[in-house]
């Protein structure tokens, strides 16, 4: 294939099992299971476990994986003094990076991935795979206190995953229905197929760099506003809009001057993103929860929803996964600049599920270009060149 296609897109770049999405029809399934149905039903533990291993798990498989992610959320105190010498008005992300590359150091075992069998080696893999999902929130929470001058929450084991997660930020224990929301958006945030940061890790992955090293790539991936960093943007983007009486007229002029309206859109999706769907329920739900009382950045998001669709929806633009879960994440209480971080916490289950398949039919990624430069030319020394 000589064809250049900018972004790859449609290009198929490897084969897969792990998720599926049908963008005309609104379907997004992790290992064959509806999202919706995840959502409901299951837990982050429960889905980061069906994405590593592909079925879902009986009782007692799910109880060990959940004790071995209590029991390896405590990282080293060296990776702390790392994150100490950090400047603290660095991006959450940047700091996200840092540490996670930083781990491979402190937990070594590179050594495993260099046979041509390494694929085979399912404890190291389930045991990598572990040690970085149940540290990502460990970090991200560590952050929250240290860049505020603080020493950080240690975590608790008898907490679930999204329970110590928000106490650690918090240093309580949270309200019961908020940890079952914010654990319903780790399973909603946790796979989606091969996007950019996905992308990255399976390259990564191919030159049998360290899972530490490709979750790092991944995360740097994420980090850019076209992808992951868009549900930052989206409350920034609300925050200037101000209300719903000025929706329209805001809209007007995005629209005149082709501007980017964030949260609106998906190259896979051409109706409304099920995740988003989920997601503008929990807002609902929380709103109810708290007395019946919309944010105001919900107001206005519902108003420019509405407005962009009459404008939109024939271009097949309509909210994304970024667009509910930033203003969720607002009225959770989390500052703007962890919304990212928090959203790599999630996916880290997904792009280390494509880190183990990428192992099992392993050929390092390599494409090639269409050069457009200059033909062949003679060098010429400094003192004859005009």
């Amino acid at each position: 294939m000589n064809e250049y296609v900018p972004g790859l897109e449609g290009v198929p770049a490897t084969k897969s099992n792990i998720s599926f999405i049908d963008g005309e029809k609104g379907v997004l399934a992790y290992r064959g299971y509806p999202i919706e149905q995840l959502a409901e039903h299951s837990t982050f533990e429960e889905t980061a476990l069906l994405l590593l291993d592909g079925q879902l798990p009986v009782a007692a498989e799910l109880a060990a994986f959940d004790a071995e992610l209590r029991n390896n959320r405590r990282v080293k105190y060296n990776i702390a003094a790392i994150m100490k010498s950090l400047p603290a008005t660095g991006h959450p992300m940047e700091m996200l990076q840092t540490a996670v590359a930083s781990l491979g150091m402190f937990y070594p075992g590179s050594e495993r991935l260099t046979g041509p069998n390494a694929w085979q080696d399912l404890d190291y893999i389930h045991g990598m795979s572990v040690k970085i999902i149940a540290r990502m929130a460990t970090l991200v929470a560590m952050w929250e206190h240290i860049r505020n001058g603080y020493d950080p929450i240690a975590p608790r084991t008898d907490l679930t995953y999204a329970q110590n997660f928000l106490y650690m930020m918090n240093g309580r224990e949270p309200d019961p229905l908020i940890a079952k929301m914010f654990d319903t958006c780790l399973v909603l945030h946790a796979e989606h197929t091969i996007n950019a940061s996905t992308f990255a890790a399976l390259v990564a992955g191919s030159t049998l760099a360290t899972p530490s090293a490709v979750v790092a790539s991944a995360v740097g991936t994420l980090f850019g506003p076209l992808h992951g960093g868009a549900n930052e943007r989206v409350v920034e983007m609300l925050e200037e809009i101000g209300s719903p009486e000025k929706v329209k007229l805001w809209l007007d002029a995005k629209l005149a001057a082709k501007e980017k309206i964030w949260g609106m859109g998906h190259r896979e999706y051409k109706v409304k993103d099920p995740r988003a769907v989920i997601l503008q329920r929990l807002v609902e739900k929380l709103a109810e929860h708290r007395g019946g009382k919309m944010s105001r950045l919900f107001d206005t998001a519902l108003a420019l929803e509405e407005a962009a669709s009459a404008r939109l929806a024939e271009k097949g633009v309509y909210p994304n996964v970024d667009y509910y879960s930033g203003i969720l994440y607002a009225e959770m209480g989390f500052p703007t600049d962890q919304f990212t971080s928090i959203f790599a916490v999630a996916r880290a289950a997904g792009w280390l599920a494509h880190w183990r398949e990428q192992l099992r039919y392993n050929r390092i990624f390599r494409p090639t270009q269409m050069y457009t430069g200059e033909g062949l030319r003679h060098y010429q020394p400094i003192t004859d060149r005009q």
